[in-house]
C-alpha cells in the first residue's frame, strides 16, 4: 500500500480566460495521507489537515483520548518518530512553470521534509509557514514524506544545549491534558506560477484626524520569479463606498513589498466597526486587481473595516501613575470578557461550527472581549472571521508564556520568521486591538519564579529585551501601526518601559493590566481585590457537569475523591481549595450515596466559582469611574478563561462541548450593558448604577427583600428619577443595612435576601441582581421550593414554565446530554412562576427535554 499511487484531484486557478504559461495553479494535497510510526510496526491512513492521535483515533487503533486515564496510557504515541507520506501524480507538463513551490501552513512541529528522495527542507516551528521550491525536483509521479522526530525527545535536547534555561516543555498546563502531537496541522499546497505570485496580502484602516479623512493601506507581497522587473497596474474597486482607484506599480526580481494608500472620498457616508454592544460591525467588499504585462492578472477579494484603536495611557487627576483603557473610534470602551485557551488538544477536531457555537456564546453573555492567551495557539482564519463578524474584541498575544526563552540566533530568525507570518495573516481583522508580546514572562522576571541567582539576573533580563523588545516589538511596529503594542501581561505599559521593559513590579495597581488569583479569602469579601486599571485574568475553578464527565470515565469514577477525579485536576491542591472556598458561604454535601454527593458536589463548585466571578467582575465594573486611596479607573474585566480543552475541573464558564457553566449564566447578567450592583462598607449597603449606553439613562431603581420563607415580598423600595450616567458606574443608593432591615418588619441578615433592579423608558431595563446579607450557610427559613416544570414547544425554542413554593437559591435546570441553552440559570427564584426558554442546539422534541431535565436549587445539597 506505501507504493499506492493516490491521485488528488487536481484545482487549477486560471487568472486568465485562455491556457498559457503564465496561469497560475494551486493543487491541495489535503486528505488522506499514509502514516506510519518509527519501526514500522503502526501503520495506517490518516487525514490531513490531521495529527497522528486522531488518525488512530479514527482508524480504531485506539480509544477516545481523553477518556478516562488514556492521556497516560497513549503517552508512547508522542514519543515515537511518525512520518506521513503521499504520492500522486502531477496533471501538468512541469517545463512550464517557472517556479513550483511546496507550501505548508502549519507543522506541528520538528519534521525533515522530502521529495522525491530529495530532503528539500526542515520544520521546526508550527506557528511558522514554510515554502519549499521544488521547481527542480517535481517529476510526473511524485512521493512526498515529511519524517517527523518526537517533540518531547527534541525538546529535551534543546533543553541540554539551553542548559542556562529552564523552559517549559512538560506540554502541559493545569486546566488540560498532555498531548504532543504531531502531523501536519494545517493546509498543504503545491503552488505554480509564472513571473510573479501573491503570497500576503492585507488591508488596515488609517485615520487623519487633521484632515478627518479615511484610508486603506494596502499591503502586497510577491515572491517575482521573472529575471526582470514587472511593471502594471493595480485596480482598487469598493462599490459601496463609490471608490475606485488605479495604481502603478513594479516588482523587482526575488521578494519584493508594495504598499497603496486608497484615501476615501470625504462625501461618501462611512459606516465604523464597532464592539459589541457598541454599534454595528459594518464591512465593505473590496476587488483588488493586479495587472501585469503580458495580460498576467490576479484578483484578490476581501472584506474592508474601517476602526481606530488606541491605548490611553494618560495621567490621573487624584491618582499616581498612567491609565490603562482602549479607546475605539474615539470612545473610551470598557473590555468585558474572558480568555480564550485551544478548543481541543487536536486542532483537526476544531471545526467553523464549533468556533461558531463557542464565540456565539460569548456575546450571548454580553461579553464584547476576548484575549487570546499565549500559551495556546495563534487560532484559525475562521476564528477571528467570526470575531470580526459579532464584534469581539481580541487581545492577541504572541505565542510565549510562563517560559525563559533563549536568544540564539537560530531561536530569534524561527520567532522573526513566526512573529512576520502572523501578523500579515492576522492583521486585516478589525477585531484584533491590541498585539502583546508574551504572557507573564515580565512578571516571572521580576518574582524570580525560576530562582534565578542574583549574578545572573542581568542575562534573563538582556534576553528578554532582545527577544521582545528589539525583534518582536521591532517587527510589529514594522508590520502594523494601526495598533497598540504591550511587551507582556502582566505589565506596567509605560512605567515598563520607564524602567528598562521590565518593571519593578508588573503588578502594581496604577499601571496597565494584572492578573489576580485567590482562592483562600472569602470571596464575597470585595476588599480582597486589586482596584487595578485593568483586570486581564483572574477567577476561580469549578467541575462540569456530571452529564460532561459521565462521557469519559466510568461509574467508579464517580467520586469526588477517586483516582479519576485526584487525576483530572491538574491544578495543585485544586480540589481542596474549591471546597474550602466553597464552604466559607455553603454547607458542603454529605450524602451518603457516593454518585449523588458527587453529583452534588459538582452543583457546588460551580456556585462557588459563579458567585465568586460575579462578585470578583462586579467590584472591577463599579471601580471604572472612582478614584479610591489613589486606585481604581478599571476598564477591563477578563476572567480566566471561555473554553476548555477537555472535561475535568477549571475556571472556564464553557466546558467542553460548549455547554454552558452556571458562571456563563452569571456572566451574561454581570456584564449586561446596563446593571446595578452592591456592595457593603462598614455596614452601609451601596448600590452603583453601571452602564455601557452611549448616553445618560433615566431610570427607577427598585429595591425589594424578600424573607427566605416566603415569596412575598418582605418590603419594596423605590427610588426614581436616577440618572445614570453613559459609560460609567455611580453610586446611586445609600443605606445603613440596619436602617433597610428596619423597613422591613421582621428581616435579619440571616432571615432576609435583597434584590434590586433598574426600570427605564420603553423595554430599557436592567437584570435583577441579588446581594446576599449573610453567608447562606447561616440562613434561616429556607424551604424545599418543590421546583416544577412543564415543557412546550415553540417553532425553534421550547417555553419551560418553573413552578415553586419557596423562595429559592441558585435553581439550576440541567438538560443532561441535549445540547443547547437556557434563557436563564442558576438565578435566584423569587416568583411563583418563571417563564424560562430552551434554546436547543440539534433536533429534539418536547418530551425529549422534558424527560432529561432536572431542577435543583440549594436546599437539595443534604
Amino acid at each position: 500500500m506505501l507504493r499506492r499511487c493516490i491521485y488528488i484531484s487536481w484545482l487549477l486557478v486560471a487568472l486568465q480566460g485562455r491556457r498559457a504559461a503564465s496561469e497560475a495553479a494551486t493543487l491541495s494535497l489535503k486528505g488522506l495521507w499514509w502514516l506510519r510510526n518509527g519501526n514500522g510496526s503502526v501503520a495506517l491512513s490518516g487525514d490531513v489537515p490531521g495529527c497522528v492521535h486522531t488518525a488512530l483515533l479514527r482508524s480504531g487503533i485506539i480509544q477516545d483520548p481523553y477518556y478516562r486515564f488514556n492521556d497516560l496510557a497513549y503517552a508512547w504515541i508522542a514519543l515515537d518518530n511518525w512520518t506521513y507520506s503521499i504520492r500522486f501524480k502531477s496533471p501538468f507538463d512541469v517545463s512550464l512553470w517557472e517556479k513550483v513551490s511546496l507550501v505548508f501552513e502549519g507543522v506541528d512541529t520538528v519534521a525533515q521534509v522530502v521529495v522525491n528522495n530529495v530532503t528539500i527542507g526542515k520544520t521546526d516551528n508550527m506557528f511558522n509557514s514554510y515554502r519549499f521550491d521544488i521547481t527542480d525536483v517535481i517529476k510526473e509521479i511524485n512521493a512526498i514524506q515529511v519524517h517527523f522526530v518526537s517533540a518531547v525527545w527534541y525538546a529535551a535536547e534543546q533543553s541540554k544545549i539551553h542548559k542556562a534555561y529552564q523552559e517549559q516543555c512538560s506540554f502541559s498546563w493545569d486546566w488540560g491534558p498532555s498531548f504532543p502531537t504531531q502531523g501536519i496541522w494545517k493546509d498543504v499546497r503545491i503552488e505554480a506560477y509564472n513571473l510573479c505570485h501573491l503570497v500576503y496580502f492585507s488591508v488596515t484602516p488609517h485615520y487623519a484626524r487633521n484632515t478627518q479623512q479615511w484610508s486603506l493601506e494596502i499591503e502586497s507581497d510577491f515572491d517575482v520569479v521573472s529575471s526582470k522587473p514587472v511593471s502594471g497596474l493595480v485596480k482598487v474597486s469598493i462599490p459601496e463606498l463609490q471608490t475606485q482607484q488605479t495604481f502603478t506599480m513594479k516588482l523587482h526580481p526575488g521578494e519584493d513589498h508594495i504598499v497603496l494608500l486608497v484615501n476615501m472620498s470625504k462625501d461618501v457616508t462611512l459606516e465604523t466597526w464597532w464592539p459589541r454592544g457598541h454599534g454595528n460591525q459594518t464591512g465593505y467588499n473590496m476587488t483588488t486587481v493586479f495587472v501585469m504585462e503580458g495580460g498576467y492578472k490576479i484578483e484578490k477579494f476581501s472584506k474592508v473595516y474601517f476602526r481606530t484603536v488606541e491605548l490611553a495611557e494618560e495621567p490621573i487627576p487624584g491618582s499616581p501613575g498612567l491609565s490603562f483603557y482602549f479607546r475605539i473610534n474615539g470612545i473610551p470602551v470598557f473590555l468585558k470578557g474572558s480568555n480564550w485557551i485551544p478548543a481541543d488538544s487536536f486542532q483537526d477536531r476544531v471545526t467553523p461550527g464549533m468556533l461558531r457555537l463557542l464565540l456565539q456564546s460569548t456575546v450571548d453573555a454580553n461579553m464584547n472581549t476576548l484575549r487570546v492567551w499565549g500559551g495556546g495557539i495563534y487560532e484559525q482564519d475562521k476564528f477571528y472571521d467570526i470575531c470580526d463578524e459579532l464584534g469581539i474584541m481580541i487581545w492577541q498575544d504572541f505565542m510565549f508564556a510562563c517560559a525563559l526563552y533563549p536568544t540564539d540566533q537560530s531561536y530569534i530568525d524561527s520567532v522573526k520568521a513566526e512573529i512576520t507570518h502572523q501578523m500579515k495573516r492576522l492583521k486585516s481583522h478589525p477585531s484584533i486591538i491590541v498585539w502583546s508580546g508574551n504572557n507573564e514572562n515580565e512578571a516571572a522576571i521580576a518574582a524570580n519564579w525560576f530562582s534565578i541567582p542574583h549574578m545572573k539576573m542581568n542575562i534573563y533580563v538582556k534576553d528578554y529585551v532582545t527577544l521582545y523588545v528589539k525583534n518582536i516589538r521591532e517587527i510589529v511596529h514594522a508590520e502594523d501601526k494601526s495598533r497598540p503594542f504591550i511587551t507582556s501581561s502582566p505589565t506596567n505599559g509605560a512605567e515598563s518601559v520607564k524602567e528598562g521593559w521590565l518593571a519593578h513590579n508588573p503588578y502594581d495597581t496604577h499601571y496597565g493590566d494584572v492578573h489576580y488569583y485567590n482562592y483562600k479569602n472569602d470571596c464575597w469579601n470585595w476588599t480582597t481585590y486589586p482596584r487595578a486599571r485593568f483586570a486581564s485574568e483572574y477567577g476561580f475553578q469549578s467541575w462540569p457537569s456530571f452529564s460532561t464527565l459521565a462521557q469519559v470515565s466510568s461509574e467508579e469514577d464517580w467520586s469526588y475523591v477517586s483516582n479519576f477525579s485526584l487525576h483530572r485536576q491538574h491544578h495543585a491542591e485544586g480540589n481542596d481549595q474549591m471546597l474550602l472556598q466553597a464552604g466559607l458561604n455553603f454547607k458542603l454535601p454529605q450524602e451518603k450515596d457516593p454518585i449523588k454527593n458527587f453529583r452534588q458536589t459538582i452543583y457546588l463548585t460551580q456556585i462557588m466559582q459563579a458567585q465568586c466571578t460575579k462578585s470578583e467582575t462586579e467590584f472591577y465594573r463599579r471601580s471604572q469611574s472612582e478614584i479610591v486611596n489613589g486606585e481604581g479607573r478599571t476598564m477591563g474585566a477578563l476572567y480566566w478563561q471561555l473554553n476548555d480543552i477537555w472535561q475535568g475541573p477549571s475556571w472556564s464558564s464553557l466546558e467542553y462541548g460548549g455547554k454552558w457553566k452556571m458562571l456563563h449564566y452569571f456572566a451574561q447578567h454581570f456584564f449586561a450593558p446596563l446593571l446595578p450592583v452592591a456592595h457593603e462598607d462598614k455596614g452601609v449597603l451601596y448600590i452603583y448604577g453601571i452602564s455601557d449606553l452611549h448616553s445618560d439613562q433615566k431610570v427607577t431603581l427598585r429595591v425589594i427583600l424578600y424573607d427566605w420563607s416566603r415569596l412575598e415580598p418582605a418590603c419594596t423600595l423605590e427610588k426614581e428619577g436616577v440618572i445614570v450616567k453613559a459609560r460609567s458606574a455611580v453610586p446611586i443608593y445609600k443605606e445603613p443595612v440596619s436602617e433597610l432591615l428596619k423597613k422591613c418588619g421582621n428581616c435579619t441578615r440571616q432571615s432576609c435576601v435583597i434584590t434590586f433592579y433598574m426600570e427605564g423608558e420603553g423595554q430599557l431595563s436592567s437584570p435583577s441582581n441579588h446581594h446576599f446579607l449573610s453567608s447562606l450557610k447561616d440562613a434561616m427559613g429556607l424551604k424545599n421550593p418543590q421546583l416544577h416544570a412543564s415543557v412546550t414547544q415553540e417553532e425553534d425554542h421550547f417555553r419551560l414554565l418553573l413552578e415553586a413554593a419557596a423562595v429559592a437559591p441558585f435553581v439550576w435546570l440541567d438538560a443532561e446530554n441535549i445540547a443547547g441553552r437556557f434563557s436563564d440559570n442558576g438565578f435566584l427564584l423569587t416568583e411563583k412562576r418563571k417563564l424560562i426558554l430552551f434554546y436547543p442546539w440539534e433536533t429534539i422534541s418536547a418530551k425529549e427535554l422534558e424527560n432529561s431535565l432536572s431542577l435543583t436549587s440549594l436546599t437539595d445539597i443534604s
